[in-house]
């Protein structure tokens, strides 16, 4: 089993930044390949961003391209994802997960382990 807290979520102003936190436990992090995902009110959860253990390669939604990056401490066993120039089209409960697989991935359901969720409120 992987527990996953996330921390960070805050209300900021639209051109703000934040970053946000995913502490795991429960299992060796280095083999975990972690992802960012959002769920804005009324909308299916998507996908942000996830870094792969294996190869250390990362992917990313088109819509957070060039403004968001994720990184993960191994020794912190943290995953973070660092969110510049935020729009209000980026207010979301954001949510970590992870997955035992060497490879990233954009869905969902190729992940085994989630967050409960931390709160991303942009303002215009």
């Amino acid at each position: 089993q992987v527990q996953l807290v996330e921390s960070g979520g805050q209300l900021v102003q639209a051109g703000g930044s934040l970053r946000l936190s995913c502490a795991a436990s429960g299992r060796t992090f280095s083999s975990l390949t972690m992802g960012w995902f959002r769920q804005a009110p009324g909308k299916e959860r998507e996908f942000v961003a996830a870094h792969a253990w294996y190869s250390g390669n990362t992917g990313y939604a088109d819509s957070v391209k060039g403004r968001f990056t994720i990184s993960r401490d191994n020794a912190k066993n943290t995953v973070y994802l660092q969110m510049n120039s935020l729009k209000p089209e980026d207010t979301a409960v954001y949510y970590c997960a992870a997955r035992g697989r060497t490879d990233w991935s954009g869905s969902a359901y190729d992940y085994d382990y989630w967050g409960q969720g931390t709160q991303v409120t942009v303002s215009s």
